[in-house]
């Protein structure tokens, strides 16, 4: 398998020379192979599982003492799409609709910053993507619930 990955990023590194990119940069975002999960199911199985687990950690290692106090305002439940590189770091974090709360806004970009790095890519996830975007939205009950 190692020989596969090496194989792997020589070819990634040879696209590139040929693009004229310097290959020991990190992947622009238009140059990076990206897989979207923007709800709970998708053909590609690792996909899902990566998604699920991801979403796992961050509801189970998150406290809701953190947002308590700004989820008493009215707000809307924020609709985020978050984009993870292959080796488990945050890319980018976007929201799609903001709670209208910037305490809120602001705790879940803390959330999810707070639990960096992530599980590094499968190896048959890697050989698919170079980021994943995975879109949630938030809820705040007695828990930080993704959906």
């Amino acid at each position: 398998m190692g020989r596969q990955l090496n194989e792997e990023a020589a070819r990634r590194e040879a696209a590139a020379a040929a693009a004229g990119q310097d290959p020991r940069l990190p992947l622009s975002v238009g140059s990076a192979r990206r897989g979207r999960l923007f709800g709970h199911a998708d053909a590609n199985a690792e996909l899902v599982l990566y998604a699920e687990a991801w979403a796992r950690k961050v509801q189970l290692n998150t406290r809701l003492d953190e947002v308590r106090d700004a989820t008493k305002k009215p707000h809307a439940d924020p609709v985020v799409t978050v984009a993870i590189r292959a080796d488990g770091s945050v890319e980018s974090i976007s929201f799609v609709r903001s709670s209208g709360v910037p305490e809120i806004d602001d705790a879940v970009r803390r959330m999810i910053q707070n639990q960096v790095p992530y599980t590094a890519f499968s190896p048959a996830l890697a050989r698919d993507f170079d980021v994943v975007e995975i879109r949630r939205t938030w809820r705040f009950d007695s828990a930080v619930r993704l959906y």
